[in-house]
């Protein structure tokens, strides 16, 4: 909630005149509380995963001839009712858990400091804090998926996340109960260790959102605008871990791919990459 009586008493506060996005958010926010605010995050969520698989839904599921050569995977596809059923199970998970996890968890994001008042972040500093997240997610997400593969951890948690061998935008978030919780605790790492504005934790969870729906789509498109971030591991590097299935003890990053390559978890998606090289160059030749 803005602490401020008046846009007047805000400027005279910080000596300075409001730019035009923190007026925006001025008007947008002064009478919202700091917990509505924070739900606004599950709407986000949900949004986003609603909308954003849709491309890849259709090209999945109706098997566009013409995108085909873009397929991880090609020939093999995801019916609409298995689909359809991924999303309804995954946002029962949502209501059921998420939710309840987010109303009660509301405390702790008060107690860490999250601001979301005025001013708002320089662009640099939400640029910063948003890369020391991707950096946080990225490393403590590698060793609990890794637990994951396991005996244990998969046949009793993982095993509902590669029901899907070739993977699909909605079965991003699909999961064991265990398993979202547990891989919660990296996305909410960051942000509490580096607390910024809640407008930088909405990016925040958006990007990570969509970056898993992106890595989960089973298509590599050429013009994907993050190809052009260094070390991004992408829809070909998940896809790979989901096509090896419970036995994979490969790319367990869920955004970059130094930590599989400093671990050494990436030797059999290197040796698969290098055979397909060299069968396109026997089939040319």
């Amino acid at each position: 909630m803005i602490e401020f009586e008046s846009v007047a008493h805000a400027e005279a506060t910080l000596n300075r005149t409001l730019g035009a996005m923190e007026l925006k958010w001025f008007e947008w926010t002064a009478d919202v509380s700091d917990f509505h605010l924070y739900m606004m995050n599950f709407v986000f969520l949900l949004i986003i995963y609603t909308v954003a698989p849709l491309p890849s839904f259709f090209l999945d599921v109706y098997q566009i001839s013409s995108f085909e050569k873009y397929r991880l995977q090609p020939g093999v596809h995801n019916t609409k009712s298995a689909a359809i059923k991924c999303y309804k199970d995954t946002m029962m998970l949502f209501f059921f858990v998420v939710a309840p996890l987010n109303v009660f968890s509301y405390p702790g994001f008060k107690m860490i400091g999250i601001s979301s008042g005025i001013p708002l972040p320089s662009l640099q500093t939400a640029i910063l804090q948003l890369v020391t997240y991707f950096i946080i997610e990225d490393y403590t997400n590698y060793w609990l998926h890794r637990w994951l593969h396991s005996e244990w951890g998969y046949n009793n948690i993982h095993r509902v996340h590669h029901e899907f061998a070739a993977p699909l935008s909605f079965a991003s978030s699909y999961s064991h109960v265990a398993e979202m919780l547990l891989l919660g605790i990296p996305t909410f790492l960051g942000p509490a260790i580096c607390p910024g504005h809640i407008i930088t934790f909405y990016i925040w969870i958006a990007l990570r959102q969509l970056e898993a729906i992106e890595t989960h789509s089973g298509y590599d498109f050429p013009f994907s605008l993050t190809k052009l971030i260094p070390l991004y591991g992408g829809a070909e590097y998940h896809d790979y871990h989901h096509y090896i299935g419970g036995k994979s003890q490969s790319n367990f990053a869920s955004v970059f791919t130094y930590c599989d390559w400093l671990y050494g978890t990436d030797k059999g998606y290197m040796y698969h990459k290098d055979l397909l090289r060299k069968m396109r160059k026997e089939k040319t030749s």
